[in-house]
């Protein structure tokens, strides 16, 4: 999926003293504060990023946790509406980037339905 202008990349990263930093990151606000721990990259929406660069209400590292797959949800809706939001600001119902869009909006829901489902097959 083509990354949209609304997407940032956010990382834990170590800080210089060797401690993992409690939330997520842009590289920008890494820079100056310890090294970006690549393989935790997660794409969210900029509306979830504060002034500062660091992702707003991170849950924690472990993937399964049910705060942290709350937190995906609502990050693959943000993005679907960014989306859908720029999608209709686009007024030539024929634009490929409109449907590109649309379309991409279709599979971030997706992808947050699919999450909302295992969350609760899982308990």
């Amino acid at each position: 999926m083509e990354k949209s202008l609304a997407d940032v990349s956010v990382f834990y990263f170590v800080r210089r003293g060797g401690e993992l930093s409690k939330r997520r990151a842009t590289l920008e606000a890494i820079r100056d504060r310890g090294t970006a721990v690549m393989a935790s990259r997660r794409v969210v929406d900029h509306t979830e990023v504060d002034g500062n660069g660091f992702l707003i209400g991170s849950a924690g590292e472990d993937p399964h946790s049910p705060d942290e797959i709350w937190s995906r949800i609502r990050s693959f809706e943000s993005r679907a509406n960014s989306r859908a939001a720029e999608a209709l600001g686009i007024g030539d119902p024929e634009s490929g980037r409109k449907a590109l869009l649309l379309l991409e909006s279709f599979a971030l829901r997706k992808e947050a339905r699919a999450l909302r489902d295992r969350k609760a097959t899982a308990g």
